[in-house]
């Protein structure tokens, strides 16, 4: 999958954070918390898994280097885990993503990890910075949008679920499932090609 624009990657991030799909896990999981600090800690969680991601974005290459990972090899991871996420999405589990309950105020896990800042969107956020880390200003910016949708979106969470319905809710899920299914396999594709392309080129040597 070519990446050349900043809309493409800001609406490829938003996906992989799936904020509408996190609406009923967040509203789950701090029920239980006074209504006053809900949005505290969302806002908190939120700001650290734009931490994680950033973290990602800036230090990504020397991450790959220092686990002698290839952008072959990372396409190809990235397209299986988003393929595997989007098929939790189209098919969800009746107990949810996960199934554990958390006591108490939630901190960092699984809020910010991995609900927010899960595999996919560190696989993404990588991908983004191996292939043009020159853009890497166009990632930062395109990170932070999808990172305040997210915000917003789990900021009213309660007020989405109640406007929307379970119904209309779980359907735009699953057609955000069906957009990231085709993108997890052009992801994919791209990696088994480049890894064609490597082995021809070995050949010829």
């Amino acid at each position: 999958m070519e990446t050349s624009t900043f809309i493409s990657a800001t609406i490829l991030l938003i996906l992989v954070t799936d904020p509408l799909g996190n609406i009923p896990l967040f509203i789950g999981l701090l029920r239980q918390v006074d209504p006053a600090r809900r949005r505290r800690i969302i806002i908190r969680e939120v700001c650290l898994a734009f931490g994680i991601l950033l973290f990602f974005l800036f230090f990504g290459r020397q991450v790959l280097a220092v686990m002698h990972l290839s952008e072959t090899s990372l396409g190809i991871a990235g397209g299986v885990i988003l393929f595997l996420i989007s098929l939790k999405m189209i098919f969800p589990h009746p107990e949810g993503a996960f199934a554990h309950q958390v006591k108490g105020e939630p901190f960092l896990v699984p809020l910010a990890i991995p609900f927010i800042a899960g595999p996919s969107a560190i696989a993404t956020v990588l991908l983004l910075v191996a292939r043009e880390p020159h853009r890497q200003l166009e990632w930062i910016g395109a990170l932070t949008v999808a990172l305040l949708v997210s915000a917003v979106v789990l900021g009213f969470a309660e007020r989405i679920a109640d406007f929307l319905g379970e119904q209309v809710t779980m359907a735009f899920e699953r057609l955000m499932g069906l957009i990231l299914t085709a993108i997890a396999i052009e992801m994919l594709l791209s990696g088994i090609q480049a890894f064609v392309l490597q082995i021809q080129r070995a050949g010829t040597v």
